[in-house]
């Protein structure tokens, strides 16, 4: 992979370790649980270029204890993850505490996260996701009761959220201290509130507030980081512990070099040509076939990276389109030995956003939901129904 120096970006600043608790991240970068993405395969491939804590996907409390065998999957880590982190989503506390006694009762686990950011409407119009915290005691109730249980063990426990509903009813600033209060290891917050969905500018400005209002516990950034430069900006602005990375890291796994070698004062970068993505798709292809054990599901899985990959490289739409269709392993070298390797990396066409904004729209919640900060009769019943199989934040 090419490494180059880049004498133009600004000057990298070397930030210290990210302590969680007993636990110390090295690289204070966490890569942020996506669906479908941040399986075992590509937290490998992320974890060969730099360092870092590196989430699960993301898991529902109710089908862990359940032990659903595709929750017992995604909680699995390879044997040679040092740090096992594992996020979970939940809405009742007992539920969530039943999940992370599990969790820490048979050793599946060396750091627990909980989400408080999904903004999908079928999480938010029961309640769950970046609707929860607008409700105090229901917030408040998970959080110690996790808390509580993941203390048995000694595991770290942090907390991932949005700003809030819309702008009208944020959250955070409360959620933080009842966080804190309750003794979480780190909070990370997403400058977006759930009605922005990923549209729009990120709000680094109530992350540098929620910084200033917990200044004895890590505080992390999210949003909108879709370089080296980005995450050492973020941090100067608004002067968080370190940062979490999403959509930024898709297609772009050498990103996690970029980000350590900033935060060490250095300022290498990845600057990959057609060769060297092209034998990072092929690594990831094999890294999925061992995750999944079928090397159909793995194929079906790699398509949707491909555009992610490619952006910004001149491929041709006709291999393109049979890329987002391979079928196998085979195939994919083959296709893969059709592009040009010596095409060089294509700059700002390559780097930027990716990946689904959505568009911004009014948050679906139950009724009445916003009336009052504490659940109701009627609400404590719609809660019970909220935990779905479903990701995102």
């Amino acid at each position: 992979m090419t490494v180059t120096i880049d004498e133009t970006a600004p000057p990298s600043l070397s930030l210290p370790a990210l302590q969680l608790g007993d636990l110390t991240v090295d690289t204070p970068v966490v890569l942020a649980p996506m669906a479908g993405i941040t399986n075992t395969a590509f937290r490998r491939l992320c974890r060969e270029y730099g360092g870092g804590l590196y989430v699960s996907e993301m898991v529902t409390s109710r089908a862990l204890v359940e032990r659903s065998p595709e929750s017992m999957r995604i909680i699995s880590h390879d044997a040679d993850e040092k740090v096992r982190s594992v996020q979970l989503y939940g809405v009742e506390p007992v539920t969530v505490g039943h999940a992370v006694r599990m969790l820490v009762e048979e050793d599946h686990a060396d750091h627990i996260d909980l989400n408080f950011g999904c903004p999908v409407p079928k999480v938010t119009r029961k309640g769950g996701g970046a609707a929860l915290p607008w409700k105090l005691d229901l917030f408040t109730s998970i959080v110690q009761t996790a808390v509580a249980e993941a203390s048995r063990g000694n595991i770290p426990l942090t907390i991932k959220m949005r700003k809030g509903i819309d702008e009208d009813h944020l959250t955070f600033a409360e959620a933080g201290k009842i966080a804190r209060d309750a003794g979480v290891a780190a909070v990370a917050l997403h400058g977006r509130t759930a009605s922005q969905f990923y549209s729009g500018k990120a709000d680094w400005n109530a992350i540098a507030q929620l910084r200033e209002a917990l200044p004895d516990i890590p505080v992390l950034g999210n949003g909108d980081i879709w370089s080296a430069e980005d995450a050492a900006r973020m941090v100067t602005e608004t002067g968080v512990d370190g940062v979490v990375i999403g959509r930024g890291c898709q297609g772009r796994p050498w990103l996690f070099g970029d980000l350590m070698a900033a935060f060490e004062g250095r300022n290498e970068r990845h600057r990959p040509n057609l060769g060297e993505v092209a034998a990072s798709v092929y690594r990831h292809g094999e890294l999925l076939v061992d995750t999944f054990a079928d090397e159909d599901k793995a194929m079906r899985d790699i398509r949707k990276h491909m555009a992610w990959y490619f952006k910004g490289y001149v491929v041709g739409g006709d291999l393109r389109a049979k890329l987002a269709m391979v079928s196998s392993l085979a195939e994919l070298a083959g296709l893969l030995d059709q592009l040009d390797p010596q095409v060089p990396y294509p700059g700002a066409d390559a780097e930027g956003p990716r990946g689904r904004a959505g568009s911004p729209k009014k948050t679906a919640l139950p009724e009445g939901w916003l009336q009052q900060r504490s659940l109701n009769a009627g609400h404590q019943a719609a809660i019970a129904a909220a935990e779905l199989d479903i990701s995102g934040g």
